[in-house]
């Protein structure tokens, strides 16, 4: 059985303050052990969300990783200074730095194993444009990026990995895959991971969906067979909006 994972992406929001202020008020949502709750928050949020969530079920991500430990990066995070904070998981690949910070899959390849490497779970994202998508390309796009995301990963290292199908046209525009458009992609994405490595990896590997997902629409969204969790923007900025969606 495969535990279900909202995971909140703040992206470039939220100041300290307001970051720690939310938190208080969100933190009570990891008492349900059923649900993996978790808020992936700026770099600069990091040591004072951990500080607050002390205590507390919901586990705390960051938006990015850099593959190197350090060096002449500027502006980069070293998983160094990550684990050091004491984060869980990382965001690996979200189209946005794809589009406006030149991520490649060769990229995304190197921060998923140093994150391994460094007993950081990686939440690596995967995802079509509208473009490819319309063309009938959007299975093959999809395909080419779960296969190098995990070039050189092994069986065991599998199981501390989330997937996030994310269909760039559904990202913050308000427009949402249907549910069954949503679970064919992340079916196919499993029969990918079964093609890779066995069967019972693509059973207990948990995929996520992102792209617009609400209150709204998250139980239609969570009663696909094949969907395990949510990676949100918008909605993870409003402690209403977030509550409901954990209480899926």
């Amino acid at each position: 059985m495969r535990k279900p994972i909202i995971a909140g992406n703040w992206k470039m929001n939220k100041t300290i303050s307001e970051g720690v202020d939310f938190v208080k008020q969100i933190k009570h949502l990891g008492d349900n052990t059923d649900v993996e709750v978790v808020v992936c928050v700026p770099f600069v949020s990091l040591e004072s969300i951990k500080k607050e969530l002390k205590g507390s079920n919901v586990k705390l991500g960051s938006q990015n990783i850099h593959w190197e430990e350090n060096g002449a990066y500027t502006g980069e995070i070293s998983p160094l200074m990550l684990k050091e904070i004491g984060i869980d998981y990382a965001i690996i690949g979200h189209s946005e730095r794809r589009q406006y910070f030149a991520e490649t899959d060769e990229t995304v390849n190197k921060k998923v194993k140093t994150s391994l490497d460094h007993g950081i779970n990686p939440i690596v994202c995967v995802g079509e444009t509208l473009e490819e998508r319309e063309n009938n390309t959007a299975k093959e796009k999809v395909k080419v990026q779960i296969t190098k995301a995990l070039e050189g990963i092994s069986e065991k290292e599998m199981s501390d990995i989330v997937l996030a199908y994310e269909p760039i046209w559904a990202i913050g525009t308000g427009k949402t895959a249907s549910s069954e458009d949503a679970n064919e992609m992340i079916a196919f994405i499993r029969d990918i991971v079964k093609e890779k490595y066995d069967e019972e990896i693509s059973e207990t590997v948990r995929i996520q969906y992102g792209g617009s997902v609400k209150p709204q629409n998250v139980t239609e969204i969570m009663n696909q067979p094949d969907i395990d969790g949510a990676l949100v923007g918008g909605a993870s900025l409003k402690k209403d909006d977030f509550t409901e969606l954990v209480r899926f």
